[in-house]
């Protein structure tokens, strides 16, 4: 069972869930670019190596070609977009807890605890599907060398008046089949842990920092275990040319099977899992720390 220190607030949720991503970006961008131009990095010529050997050639490339400034491309998309992104994440997992009590001091269960998780990944996806293809867009352009984008605002505009509104949200689906699973089981992972860390006779409210970073990064890692298959599709769907698959997802996955392999799937693994930890561990810090803030100026809101 999975113990709850406090009334559950979905509106506390929401603000410290904002600066809870916002604290993610910042630690984790740099390994995200690594990840998505591994994940969409072309397909090489008979007898030529491959654009990058692995994640750190990846990650020396970007720095000799782009400097520090390269491992940050793209990052002012998710910053927009990752505030509201993480505050309706947190909203949703805090909904989806006050949802399945009865009473106020009712402890869930850890299956009710993914299915909280779950409910805010299907609330988060209208914010990130859109986001997350102007990010690759930007990602894979800076990687490629043809400017077609000036920025993430530019790229809207392009990709509405390409294809109206389904250019910006290309790629929803697979938004939703990678996050509702894995917010399931990063929020009921880092629950589960907090619990198993909280030494006994003590609050969980009162746990260390050390401890916090814990959990949370090994939430993220496990949230990333689940996620890295549907990304993959994700991001070599949202940075195709238009109509290369014209069945979606069905006609990625058949094309990476047929000329990859499975193990393409877990293409930027390394990336991902180098980035999740401390990535996530930065969010669920923030996200503590603002709601320690919010219990202490708004004990009742």
């Amino acid at each position: 069972m999975a113990k709850q220190p406090q009334p559950i607030s979905p509106v506390k949720n929401f603000f410290a869930g904002g600066f809870g991503g916002v604290c993610l970006v910042f630690v984790g961008h740099p390994l995200d670019t690594i990840k998505v131009r591994l994940q969409t990095q072309p397909k090489p010529q008979a007898g030529q190596p491959p654009l990058y050997s692995g994640t750190f050639d990846c990650f020396r490339q970007t720095l000799v070609r782009e400097g520090v400034r390269g491992l940050y491309k793209g990052m002012a998309a998710p910053i927009i977009g990752v505030t509201p992104m993480f505050a309706v994440c947190f909203f949703g997992f805090g909904l989806g807890k006050k949802l399945q009590q009865r009473n106020p001091d009712d402890i869930l269960t850890y299956p009710q605890l993914f299915a909280a998780g779950m409910l805010s990944g299907v609330f988060t996806t209208a914010i990130m599907a859109p986001g997350e293809r102007i990010k690759c867009l930007l990602q894979i352009q800076a990687a490629s060398g043809e400017i077609k984008y000036s920025g993430p605002m530019d790229c809207a505009k392009q990709l509405y008046h390409e294809a109206g509104i389904r250019g910006i949200y290309k790629g929803t689906v697979l938004t939703l089949m990678r996050d509702v699973p894995a917010s399931g089981m990063y929020f009921m992972t880092y629950e589960w842990l907090k619990n198993i860390l909280t030494p006994e006779g003590k609050s969980v409210s009162d746990l260390s920092v050390p401890r916090i970073l814990f959990a949370g990064g090994m939430a993220g890692i496990f949230n990333w275990a689940v996620a890295i298959p549907p990304d993959v599709l994700k991001s070599r769907f949202q940075t195709a040319a238009p109509g290369k698959y014209p069945n979606g997802f069905r006609d990625v996955l058949r094309e990476l099977i047929r000329e990859e392999g499975v193990s393409s799937l877990y293409k930027g693994f390394t990336a991902v899992m180098i980035r999740a930890f401390p990535a996530n561990a930065a969010c669920f810090l923030g996200f503590e720390v603002a709601m320690k803030f919010l219990n202490w100026i708004a004990p009742s809101l």
